[in-house]
Formats: structure tokens, sequence, C-alpha cells
């Protein structure tokens, strides 16, 4: 019989040396996230386009905006040391410690903001961090981590496109609906998917293994990613960068861990009480981001400040020039 995660680390000790590899990449995604969503909010401020979600000449306009750059690289250096922690590590162990990364963006936000968190918004974060890893200890003492299989793979492919062409239809056609939870849902969704994907690709391409699948596998992964962050930069234009942490590393690892069990089989043998807890602890995490959507400061006059742009421009359809 399979041992489950937390046998393996045991008998293999070194499955821990994703972990602080893990860490880092929380600490680049926090001040990724914070200079992202600067950049984001000095070019929306510039502009006078009434297009709901980011316009292209807007897109084009934040690879002008040092912030922004600056953002990105932290996020790169993120994806680099997170895809290393994978190599080492099961996704169920290292992804979730980006909960790190809400934690620490939570207090650069309010003081590089100069904004106080509300009681209901430090109870959100809080809920989001317990219930996350409450989730995820939980996974590692009755799930099993295997190999994936091709025909998984093709699943978790036909999944994969399946979400991609929904999102992407349902923006075209729902876009001006959308806000910062929806576009952080969406990311977060697809967020899941990527780091399932990553996690094989890097093992097959660890074994030389450049199979037609694997190819497969690792385009559908960047076009997953990019359309992730195509959400990710909107979310940052209707809401605080903590609100958008906080629905990453919440969904991001639910959808992964989802994944294993559903798709994977990961917890096929997981007694009554683990299906019980999945379900308890990420619906608690669910709702402190909802909380946080709610409540936090920034996210109700961000969505105050949107809409009376969005009311007094709404004629405009052309970008200033952005001043660096």
């Amino acid at each position: 019989m399979p041992d489950d995660i937390a046998s393996q680390l045991l008998r293999d000790p070194l499955m821990l040396l994703g972990i602080p590899f893990a860490l880092v990449g929380a600490v680049l995604m926090s001040l990724g996230a914070q200079y992202q969503h600067r950049g984001v909010r000095k070019v929306e401020s510039a502009t006078v386009d009434a297009e709901a979600g980011l316009s292209r000449s807007q897109l084009g306009a934040l690879i002008r905006r040092p912030s922004w750059l600056i953002g990105t690289l932290f996020l790169v250096l993120a994806i680099v040391f997170q895809l290393t922690s994978l190599r080492f590590s099961p996704i169920m162990l290292v992804q979730p410690l980006g909960v790190v990364a809400l934690v620490m963006t939570s207090v650069l936000n309010a003081r590089i903001s100069k904004i106080k968190l509300n009681q209901v918004s430090i109870v959100a974060v809080a809920m989001c961090v317990i219930g996350v890893a409450v989730f995820v200890t939980i996974a590692a003492f009755t799930a099993v981590e295997h190999a994936i299989s091709d025909r998984e793979m093709v699943i978790i492919l036909i999944l994969l496109g399946v979400v991609m062409i929904a999102y992407t239809v349902g923006f075209r056609l729902f876009r001006h609906r959308f806000r910062a939870v929806a576009y952080i849902i969406a990311a977060g969704v697809l967020y899941g998917f990527v780091v399932t994907l990553a996690k094989v690709v890097i093992a097959r391409l660890v074994r030389w293994d450049l199979s037609w699948l694997t190819l497969v596998c690792a385009v559908t992964l960047v076009g997953a990613l990019l359309l992730g962050m195509y959400f990710v930069q909107n979310a940052y234009s209707s809401g605080p960068p903590d609100l958008v942490i906080a629905g990453l590393t919440v969904i991001d690892p639910i959808v992964a861990v989802a994944i294993g069990m559903v798709v994977l089989g990961e917890a096929a043998a997981a007694p009554l009480w683990a299906i019980i807890g999945f379900i308890v602890t990420g619906a608690i995490a669910a709702i402190g981001v909802y909380l946080l959507a709610r409540h936090h400061p920034q996210a109700e006059n961000g969505e105050a400040d949107a809409d009376s742009v969005a009311t007094g421009e709404a004629a405009a359809n052309s970008i200033e020039p952005v001043r660096e």
C-alpha cells in the first residue's frame, strides 16, 4: 500500500529541501505583488480608457512603467524559486507556503499605503492562513503522491483547455461585470493547473523525457500562466495587493490538491473525517477571501474610485502618455 506524504518525508528527509526555496519564493511574490499593483494603479490614473479590464494600450504602458517592471522581475524570480521547490518536494508540502506572502503583503501594503487594516480584515487574513494550513496538514497525512500517467496528463490537459476557453469567452462577454474577486478566482484556478503541470514537466525533463505529451504540457502551461497573469493585473486594478495574494494563496493550492484528489486519486483512501476536514477548512479559507474582498479598506475605496472613473470618462477610448 502506498505511503502518505508524511511517511515519505520521514523516510526521505531530503524532500524538505523544497521548503526554503518555497519560502524565498513567497517573499519575492509579496514584493512583486506590491510593485506590480503600484504600476497598474499609476497607469490607470494616467489613462482615460473606458474599456473594462486592461486594454492593449494600457498593457503597453505597463511595460514602460519602472515599478511594474521591478514587480515583474520579482515575480519571475518567485516562479523560479517555486519551481525549484517543486523539484524537491511534493506540491502539497510547498505550495501552501505561499500564505507567507499573504501575511507579508498585508503588512507591507498597510505600511506603504498608510492604512490600518480593520478588525474584519485581520480576521479574514487569519482565516485564510489557518484554513490553508490545516487543509494541507490533513492532506499530508491522508493523501498519497504518485507519478502522473500519460492518461491522467491528458485528462488534466483537457480540463485545463475547457477552463481556459470558458474564462476567455466569459471575460469577453461579461468583462464589464468583472471585479477583483472574479479575476482572482480565474487566476487562482489557472495557477492551480499550472502548478500541477509544472510538477509533471519538471519531473519528465529531469529524466530527459521530451515526448510530444511533455511538450504539449509545457506549451499549455505557458499559455495558462500568461492568461492567469493577465487576470492578476486586472485584479490589481480593482483591488489591493493583499486581497489578490489572499485569493491566489487560497485558491491555487486548493485547486492543485483537488486535482490530485479527484483526477489522480491521491485521496482515494482518505477516511471520512479527512474529507469533512477538507470541506470545512477549504470553506474557512474561502470565506476569509470573501470577507477581505468585502471589508478591506482599499477594496471598498478602490471599487468606488473605479466606478467614478468609468462613469465620468465613458466617452474616452485612448491612452495618455504615461510619465515616469
